[in-house]
Formats: structure tokens, sequence, C-alpha cells
């Protein structure tokens, strides 16, 4: 007989780490005409490695303006690509993966669309997006949660990652999928996925101003009181 331990504790120090975390650095609201089409996502994810969200959503930008299509960019010699993707931070691999990941898909479907995915339960697409060349869990879940699809999916990016490390949330040396694993099921029922794209943008918002890699500034941390690495520094 399996005993019901209740809720995970977790999930309420999560909860306290949103509201600290907006309380620090105000609502972090994407607002519907900001959440682009699936296919969009999926580009500026995949050529977005190392890159500024900046930079990367004007790439995009520029290569639908340019080609008109995704078919038509997967058609593009790579050189071609290469010199639009100039800067991306790894241009020549940055054309490589867009180029395989658009043929992959038009080879699959016989377009360059993810519609299939609007009927697909979230951790069933995810699987699926994860087969294609160049998408891990950090762009699948970008797709899922932050474009038009608008799923409960939760985003982590390496420093969003640092920071529930350091927490103690995840174990320290959890890989992205991993850490994944690990949260989805301790984040607070009533969160919406609008919430869940606020959180990631929060903790990413904190990683970059506080938690940073090295000389993290702890006393300073809005979340220093639930945090394993924190009350110990």
């Amino acid at each position: 007989m399996q005993l019901d331990l209740g809720p995970d504790h977790r999930t309420e120090i999560l909860r306290r780490m949103h509201n600290r975390l907006v309380a620090q650095f105000g609502r972090v609201i994407r607002p519907d005409d900001k959440r682009r089409d699936p296919m969009w996502t999926l580009v500026q994810g995949v050529i977005g490695a190392r890159a500024k969200t900046a930079v990367s959503n004007d790439n995009t930008d520029r290569l639908i303006a340019e080609y008109g299509s995704w078919e038509r960019v997967a058609a593009a010699p790579l050189e071609e690509l290469k010199a639009h993707l100039q800067t991306a931070t790894f241009p020549a691999m940055a054309a490589e993966r867009l180029k395989a990941c658009l043929q992959d898909i038009i080879a699959q479907r016989g377009k360059a669309s993810l519609d299939h995915l609007a009927t697909m339960e979230t951790e069933d697409a995810m699987a699926w997006l994860e087969t294609l060349p160049g998408i891990a869990r950090k762009i699948s879940a970008g797709i899922m949660n932050t474009s038009q699809f608008n799923r409960k999916a939760l985003v982590l990016d390496t420093g969003h990652r640092r920071v529930v490390q350091r927490m103690g949330l995840v174990p320290p040396k959890a890989d992205t999928a991993r850490a994944y694993d690990e949260l989805m099921p301790l984040l607070p029922p009533e969160w919406s996925a609008e919430d869940l794209d606020e959180h990631h943008l929060l903790g990413k918002r904190l990683a970059q101003t506080i938690c940073r890699p090295k000389q993290p500034d702890c006393p300073s941390c809005p979340v220093r009181a639930d945090c394993e690495t924190g009350r110990t520094s």
C-alpha cells in the first residue's frame, strides 16, 4: 500500500519564488501579438544557440522576408543560408541545422508546417519535435509554450536551469531534459501556460542579473531564503 505523502514542498517554493521575482522585477507578460506561429518559433530556436534573443528574432524575420516560405529556405544553398546568418553566434552550424531540420519536416509532412501538432498531447508533440535535427528539450518546450500553441510546457535555458539547480529544486548535474521532467510535476496546478512562460522569463532575468554563473550576488537575491546555495553562502 502506497502512502499519500501530500503535496511536494517544492511546489510551494516555486509559488514563493514566482511571487518574489515579480516583486523584484515586475510582471513579464508576453502579449498575444508577440506569439508567433510554431514554424517561426522552431526556426528561431534552431538558429538561436548562444545568441541574444533580439538577434535570433531579427534573423528569423529576415529569412522569411527574403525567401517568402520555409520551403524556399529549406531549398536554399547552404552557403547562401550561412551568409544570411552571419550575425548568429555560430552561423555555419545554424545554417546546417536549420536546413536539415526543415528538410526533415518537409520529408515527413509534405510541407514546412507543424499544424499536425495541434491535435497531439503536449508530451507527444514534444517527443515528435525532439526527433528533428537540432531540436532538444528547450526548443520543443518553447515551440509548445511560447508560440500560438500556448501549451503548459516550461522552457528552461541554461541560466534558468542554473537557478533551480542552485536552489536544490532539481539535481545539480541534471541536463535540461531531466530538469524539465523533475520540475513539471512540481509546478502549481493553478498555473496557466502564460504563468509558465512568465516564470521562465523571470528565472532567466534572475540568472542574468543576480544568479550569475560566477560570483552570484546571493545577498541581493530575492529567493535566497529558499535557496540551498544562497543560505550557505
